[in-house]
């Protein structure tokens, strides 16, 4: 416990190559809503705000970039709650700064792609080493939309998860997560033992279908040995994680790149990337087989591929008309919908 809302870790890290924080830490947070991450503010001066678990508690991080201080600026990190030492000291590799980039270079006739490069050339692949909580979060994204992803997602956090660190509850007067304070309403998502106690009716209420439910339970049966695969070598963490049933080169991608730092982790099995990317690149759409016989050049840095032209925006041109969401809960009388 800290007074007056101090934080219990802070440090500065002297940036050795340019860095884009809110691209490079984007991908952490599950639509604008998530209570789990936060902007605070637009543009370069961006702060972000991140609950999470760590091995030695919760933690509530604070991330800001400023300018002075080196050729490649600063960036600030404070943290509360007892995991605060943990992530604070994770900082540098939660934001890639050792990340070695220069095996990737794009083909001159990739020109969409040289484009996003040279636009975001400070983006990195997150490594947050938190397997578990990026799993859950991937198989809720499964089958649906992102927009009843998300909203599942801020259901559960908000009615299960533990508030974030830096509050009244823990400093006594002040901090961040304090009323009025800028982590207000923040959420640190529920362990695996609290995942697995919510009652099967709660999932249906937040949206959630069997399907779904049962990979987090899975999941949370085994979250220690999904954690360890942080240590293996690249080439066996896909491998590890497709034995968990219900999980597939899709949801095991969606993991590596934002808990393992994976820069080749392509999103392979998603309804528009493949789709987008071979468009971006060639003009012409193609599915997962094709694009990735134009994206082999990029072995090792697929994904770096993928997140580049998301920045820039480029997608297909779509002539269809959107589709209906369908429903994947049963309606029962008297709920609201």
């Amino acid at each position: 416990m800290t007074a007056g809302g101090a934080p219990v870790a802070q440090r500065t890290l002297v940036l050795a190559q340019p860095l884009d924080l809110s691209a490079t830490v984007g991908p952490l947070r599950r639509g604008g809503g998530d209570p789990a991450v936060r902007r605070v503010g637009v543009g370069p001066g961006a702060t972000w705000w991140w609950a999470t678990r760590t091995s030695q508690g919760t933690a509530l991080l604070r991330l800001q970039h400023l300018r002075a201080g080196g050729p490649h600026g600063v960036v600030e990190a404070a943290a509360w709650g007892t995991g605060a030492g943990v992530v604070v000291d994770g900082v540098p590799e939660l934001l890639g700064e050792e990340q070695d980039s220069s095996g990737f270079r794009p083909l001159a006739h990739h020109t969409a792609l040289v484009s996003a490069w040279r636009r975001h050339g400070g983006v990195r692949v997150l490594r947050t080493r938190a397997v578990f909580e990026a799993l859950v979060g991937a198989a809720l994204e499964q089958v649906v939309t992102g927009v009843e992803a998300h909203r599942a997602w801020r259901d559960l956090l908000c009615r299960f998860g533990e508030v974030a660190p830096g509050g009244l509850h823990d400093v006594g007067s002040g901090g961040p997560s304090a009323p009025g304070g800028p982590a207000e309403g923040m959420r640190v998502p529920p362990s695996a033992r609290e995942w697995a106690a919510i009652p099967s009716w709660e999932w249906l209420r937040a949206g959630v279908e069997e399907r779904r439910r049962s990979v987090v339970l899975h999941a949370s049966r085994c979250a220690p040995a999904l954690e360890r695969t942080v240590l293996l070598p690249p080439e066996r963490v896909e491998p590890a994680l497709r034995t968990l049933p219900g999980v597939g080169v899709w949801t095991a991608a969606e993991v590596r790149h934002r808990a393992h730092g994976d820069p080749d982790a392509f999103s392979f099995a998603d309804y528009h990337v493949a789709k987008n990317v071979s468009y971006a690149l060639t003009g012409e759409v193609l599915d997962d087989a094709g694009c990735a016989e134009v994206i082999e050049c990029y072995r090792g840095h697929r994904y770096r591929v993928q997140r580049l032209l998301e920045l820039d925006g480029i997608a297909r041109p779509r002539r269809a008309a959107r589709m209906t969401l369908p429903r994947h809960v049963p309606v029962a009388t008297g709920m609201r919908s």
